[in-house]
Parts: C-alpha cells; structure tokens; sequence
C-alpha cells in the first residue's frame, strides 16, 4: 500500500540548510582549502585528458575512448558537490532549494553508477587486451562499445530514478537541516516526517546489487590478467604489467572501500562510528577519485603520457623557435 498522497505545497520545505561537517567546523577553512585544490587538480587533469584524447586521431582504441568517459562522469561528479561543499565551508552559505537538492542528489548517485561500470568496462578492456591481444580489436568493436556504454548508462538510469521518485515524494514537516556537507540521500531521507525505510532499503539494495556484482567481474577479469602476467618470460614486460595494474586496483580500493563502508556505516554503524567520520568519508568517496583518475590512468599511460607532454610543451617550443 502506499497510503494516501502528500500535500507537497504544505510539506515540501522550499529550501534545505547544509551544515559542513558536524564537528568540525573549526576545520572549515582548512578543508576548503583543500577541496579547492584537489577540485581544481580534478577539473584541469580531466578536461586535459577529454581535450587530448577528442584532437589526437591515434588515441581512438577502446581503453580511451573509455577514459574520455571516465573524465567527463568525474567532472560531472565532482562538479555536483565540491562547489556547493567549498561554499559552505569558506562562507557559511549553507542554503540550497528543494528542486536543487534533488537535482543534485540525483547526478551524485547516477554518476557513481556510470562511474563503476565504467571501471569495470576498462578492467575488461584491458583483461581483453592482455589475455586475448590478437583478437582485441575483433572483440571489442564499436558495436560492442556502443552496446556497453548505453548498457552502464540505463543501469544507473534505472537504479536512480525510483530511488528519486520514492525520497522526493516523501514529506518534509519537521527540521530543513541537513547534517551534511551535501544531500545525500540517507541525510535528507532522516528528515522526513514519513518512514524513509523504502527508500534507504531500496538504495542498500540497489547499491550492493551494483557495486557488488560489478566488483566480482573486476576481480575475475584482474585474476585473469594476473595468470597472464605471470605467464610472460620478460621480466621487464611482467613488472611494467604489474605496475600499471597493482595502481588500478588501489584507486578501485579507495573508491569502492570507501564508497561501500559509508553506506554501511550509515545503516550499521551510525551510532558507534563518530557522525563527522561518516560525513567526511562521503566527501573523499566523490573527491579523491576525480583527483586520482586522471594521474593514475592518465598519467601512468605512456601513449597518452607522450600526448598530454607534446601537447603541454608544443606552444612553449613554437614560441621558443620564433623568438
């Protein structure tokens, strides 16, 4: 049963109230600071990447154009969050309207979704590249990557629009504050007047479902790869193999660990687990992989390494030459 329908013009509160990080607000500036920073690493090290790989007609094998992707969904994810965070935290502006809450809820959590298809899409990609590396290109063909990329993008369509329809429709009587540094869902869901429980069932559900299935295939596709590594006789290409790996799978760590144990916590352990930790590990959960990304997956890739250094030196050296 649904029970009878809300008065939204009475129960829908016209704005929400952020408070930071409960806590901590003596830390405020210091995390704003931070923020900044690691948001503006995010912003250029992304952008460089998508600009790169869109001028480049070399960079066109699957693993980038996968990345272009990845770059786009992480400036979208940090975009959603950081700006409204760094607000609060230098000025106190803690503010936002209902419909804009909302709206952000939505692109934080549909972006986590897209994000960890994406990564399981690259680990893929690369299990392809290095198990089966002559029929790379006859396997992952653009039909196939077309068909993933639209598979990823519905799955998070699909998991986020109920979870959207069943917390916005919730009514909203009592206290507008929000003890966070941005809407997420088990925040605002706390505040309704009605029981939140089908709608904080349904994202556990949900998000277990997703995160858990697409981290067994990552795991299958890594252990796959790491019987072929050990199966090469050069020492030389089986340490660079390793290397480029072993840094994919601590930023999946960071990302998934941290994304996963604060949903957790959030449910299990919010009582024993300080409130301010809660929050600040649903911070790093959408900051520190938009930083990360681009170093690791960017950087740590000599094609696109040698791209994004001829592109960074070619003004300075056509400059040089004119002089």
């Amino acid at each position: 049963m649904l029970g009878p329908p809300y008065n939204h013009t009475v129960e829908t509160p016209a704005t929400f109230y952020l408070v930071g990080i409960p806590g901590l607000q003596s830390s405020h500036l210091w995390l704003a600071v931070s923020l900044s920073a690691m948001y503006t690493t995010a912003l250029v090290g992304n952008s460089i990447i998508m600009v790169v790989i869109c001028m480049d007609s070399t960079l066109r094998e699957p693993i980038f154009c996968f990345l272009c992707v990845l770059a786009a969904v992480d400036i979208v994810m940090a975009s959603s969050v950081v700006p409204e965070m760094v607000s609060i935290f230098s000025s106190g502006h803690s503010s936002i309207s209902f419909q804009a809450c909302f709206t952000q809820m939505y692109f934080v959590h549909a972006a986590t979704a897209v994000e960890t298809g994406l990564l399981l899409a690259m680990a893929f990609d690369r299990c392809v590249a290095i198990c089966k590396p002559l029929h790379y290109k006859s396997i992952l063909t653009p039909r196939v990557m077309l068909g993933m990329s639209v598979t990823i993008t519905i799955r998070a369509v699909i998991f986020m629009t109920p979870l959207s329809w069943m917390i916005s429709h919730l009514p909203f009587c009592g206290s507008h504050v929000v003890p966070h540094s941005y809407c997420e869902h088990m925040a605002v869901a706390k505040l309704a007047c009605a029981d939140p429980m089908p709608s904080c069932l349904y994202s556990l559900i949900g998000s277990s479902i997703v995160v858990g299935a697409d981290v067994v295939l990552i795991a299958a596709s890594y252990i796959l790869i790491l019987r072929a590594v050990f199966g090469l006789s050069s020492k030389n290409a089986k340490w660079k193999t390793l290397s480029t790996c072993g840094s994919h799978v601590v930023v999946m760590a960071l990302y998934y660990l941290s994304g996963m144990v604060s949903v957790y916590i959030s449910w299990l352990g919010q009582d024993s687990v300080p409130l301010h930790t809660q929050v600040l590990l649903s911070d790093f959960y959408l900051v520190i992989p938009p930083t990360l990304n681009p170093i690791i997956y960017g950087l740590r890739t000599k094609q696109l390494r040698e791209r994004i250094w001829s592109l960074l030196i070619c003004p300075f050296h056509h400059s040089s030459q004119s002089s």
